[in-house]
Parts: structure tokens; sequence; C-alpha cells
């Protein structure tokens, strides 16, 4: 079950990693005519984030 754990602090930080992409494009659409694209993307990085969390507990779990 050791490999279970590595594999899933690697998908711990695939998932930061995507958390800091979305959050710079979300960034990008900030203070444009297109802040709702922003909100939007700000919703997914919290999902994310949460969903980074999770795997984490899991993962100390093991």
């Amino acid at each position: 079950m050791a490999a279970d754990g590595a594999e899933l602090s690697s998908l711990s930080s695939v998932m930061r990693d995507l958390v800091e992409r979305v959050s710079g494009v979300a960034r990008r659409y900030e203070d444009t005519d297109r802040e709702d694209v922003a909100f939007e993307l700000y919703e997914v990085e919290r999902a994310l984030q949460g969903a980074a969390r999770r795997l984490d507990r899991i993962t100390r779990g093991l």
C-alpha cells in the first residue's frame, strides 16, 4: 500500500499545480468585461483546493 500513498501524494502535487494554473488564468480575467469567467474559475480553484486537501488527509492516513 506504500505505492498507493506515493501515487496519491503525486496526485496531490498535480492538483496543487492545477490550482495555481487555474488561478493564473482567472487573474487575467479580473477587471475585464469577462469577470464572469474569473468568478467561475475561482470556483474551480476552490473545488480543486478542497480535493487536494482531501487527498492529503487520505495520504496521511495510509
